[in-house]
C-alpha cells in the first residue's frame, strides 16, 4: 500500500488541537519565532530567517538527526509562503505518488499558487524516483524540500543536490530541551508537575531529540495519572520510563562518525576519549564483535610492531567477549582499547603493506628466482631449482649477507620503514646492521 500526497492545509486546524493528537503535534510551532533551537539558521541575519523575510521560496534539503525540526520547518515554509503543502514519505511512496503530486502542482499553477513537495526521508528514494521530480524542480513547478538523517552527499543525486540548498540542523542542547520541556508543561495540558531531578532525567533520556522528549513526557503524564498523582519525581520517572538508548543508526552516518572518533582517539593516544567512544557505541547498541574487529584493525594499523603485544591483546579481548558475552566481555574490550591508546604508535606496517600492494598491482608477474624455488624432484634439481640457495641458519649471525630474495631485474624497493618508537626502534637498529652486512658483502663478495 502506498502513501498518497498530503494535500490538506495543516495550518487551518484549530489553534487548540484535541487532546487525542500527540503532544509533539499539539506543540508544533506556528511561526519561526516559536522554533526552539537551530539559531544558526533562524537567528537574526541567519540564512533561513533571511529567506523567510525576503519571501524567496527555494528548494532545500534539511539534514539533521531525528526530532530537531525538519518537518516543522518545511510546514512553516508552506504557511509563510501560502503554498500548497504536499507531503510524501520516501519509505512508502513511489513514482506514482510523485506524478500525482506533480499533477496537483500543475493545477495550483493555474490558480497562481506555489506548491511545496516535502519528501520525508529522501535518502530512501532511489535514483529513478529522484529523477522523476527533478525536471519539475528545474522548471519551478514545484519547490522541493527534502528531509534526511543521512549525508545528502552520498544519498541524493548530484543534479538534485545542485538545485537545492542544504541546511544542516543540529541536535537540541540541554538548555533548548529544558525550554521545550517547560513549554510542554505550560501549554501541553498534561496536568503534572516535575521536580528538577525528574526534568534532568527526561532531558538526558531525550538525547538531543525534541520529539523524543515530548513523547517521553506524554508517556510519563499517562503513567502519573494512572497512579493517581500529579507530582513526579526522578524515582517515579525512572520506573515509568524505560531508559532510552542514545541516537544510534547502525547503518547510518552517526555510526561511522563514532567508530571514526574511537579509532582516532586510540591513534591519538587519548585513553579517556577512546573509552568514552567505546561506551557511547555500546550504549547505543553497536555490535560488540564489530567493535572488536575494528579494535584488532587498530592494533595492526596504528600500533603494529612498535608493540606486537597489542595485536595479541586485541585478539584475546574479542575471544573473551565471545566466551563471556555482555556485560563481562565488555571489560575485555575496554582493556584492549586502553592498551592500544597507551601503546607506542607506528603505522609502518600499514604503510608498508599498502606500498607493497600498490607495487604488485602496478608491476608485472615476475618469475621466482631459481635459487628460491624448492626442488622436490630430480628433474627440478637438474633444471637448477634451489641451486646456490644459502641456508641462513648456516651463515654468520644466521644471515646470508648480500643474498637477493626478489625476482631478477626487479628495481630496488623499501616498503617497510620502522619508526624510532617502541620495539620498532630495536627493529630499525637490527635492519640497519643487516644492511651494513649486505653492503660489506657487496664490497668483498669473496668473504
Amino acid at each position: 500500500m502506498t502513501a498518497k500526497p498530503e494535500t490538506r492545509d495543516l495550518f487551518a486546524e484549530s489553534a487548540t488541537p484535541p487532546a487525542s493528537v500527540p503532544l509533539a503535534e499539539r506543540l508544533r510551532p506556528t511561526s519561526i519565532d516559536e522554533v526552539i533551537g537551530q539559531t544558526h539558521l533562524l537567528g537574526p541575519g541567519k540564512p533561513l530567517r533571511l529567506a523567510f523575510a525576503a519571501r524567496r521560496l527555494h528548494s532545500m534539503i534539511l539534514w539533521g538527526p531525528p526530532g530537531v525540526g525538519k518537518t516543522t520547518l518545511a510546514r512553516l515554509a508552506a504557511q509563510h509562503f501560502n503554498a500548497d503543502f504536499l507531503q510524501i514519505s520516501a519509505v512508502l511512496a513511489g513514482v506514482k505518488e510523485i506524478r500525482e503530486a506533480v499533477e496537483r502542482a500543475r493545477i495550483n499553477r493555474q490558480t497562481g499558487r506555489e506548491t511545496i513537495l516535502f519528501v520525508d526521508e529522501v535518502h530512501r528514494f532511489n535514483k529513478a524516483q529522484q529523477d522523476a521530480f527533478l525536471p519539475h524542480v528545474e522548471s519551478g513547478l514545484i519547490t522541493f524540500i527534502g528531509a534526511t538523517t543521512e549525508n545528502p552527499s552520498f544519498e541524493v543525486v548530484g543534479a538534485l543536490l545542485s538545485r537545492a540548498q542544504v541546511y544542516v540542523l543540529r541536535s537540541l542542547d540541554e538548555a533548548e530541551l529544558a525550554a521545550l520541556l517547560q513549554r510542554a508543561l505550560d501549554k501541553g495540558g498534561l496536568d503534572i508537575r516535575l521536580d528538577e531531578a525528574a526534568g534532568r532525567l527526561l532531558i538526558a533520556y531525550a538525547d538531543g531529540d525534541g520529539r523524543r522528549l515530548l513523547n517521553l513526557l506524554e508517556q510519563l503524564a499517562i503513567a502519573a495519572h494512572t497512579a493517581g498523582r500529579c507530582a513526579v519525581d526522578a524515582d517515579f520517572a525512572a520506573e515509568a520510563l524505560a531508559p532510552a538508548r542514545r541516537r544510534f543508526d547502525k547503518g547510518g552516518e552517526a555510526f561511522y562518525d563514532q567508530i571514526s572518533a574511537l579509532h582516532k582517539s586510540v591513534r591519538g593516544s587519548s585513553p579517556d576519549a577512546a573509552l568514552y567512544w567505546l561506551a557511547r557505541m555500546l550504549d547505543g547498541g553497536a555490535d560488540p564483535l564489530y567493535l572488536g574487529r575494528r579494535i584488532i584493525r587498530m592494533a595492526s594499523e596504528d600500533v603494529g610492531l612498535a608493540d606486537p603485544q597489542a595485536l595479541a591483546i586485541a585478539l584475546d579481548a574479542v575471544a573473551t567477549y565471545e566466551r563471556l558475552g555482555s556485560p563481562e566481555g565488555e571489560l575485555a574490550l575496554a582493556e584492549a582499547v586502553l592498551y592500544l591508546a597507551c601503546a607506542p604508535k607506528s603505522n609502518a606496517v600499514y604503510t608498508a603493506w599498502n606500498a607493497a600492494r600498490t607495487f604488485v598491482q602496478q608491476d608485472g608477474s615476475r618469475e621466482v628466482p631459481l635459487h628460491l624455488r624448492n626442488a622436490p624432484t630430480r628433474l627440478m634439481q637438474k633444471l637448477g631449482y634451489g641451486r646456490a640457495y644459502r641456508y641462513a641458519h648456516d651463515e654468520p649471525e644466521a644471515y646470508a649477507a648480500g643474498e637477493n630474495y626478489f625476482p631478477e631485474g626487479m628495481p630496488q624497493v623499501s616498503f617497510y620503514k620502522p619508526t624510532d618508537r617502541g620495539l620498532e626502534a630495536k627493529i630499525a637498529e637490527r635492519l640497519a646492521h643487516l644492511r651494513a652486512l649486505d653492503a660489506q658483502a657487496a664490497v668483498d663478495p669473496g668473504e
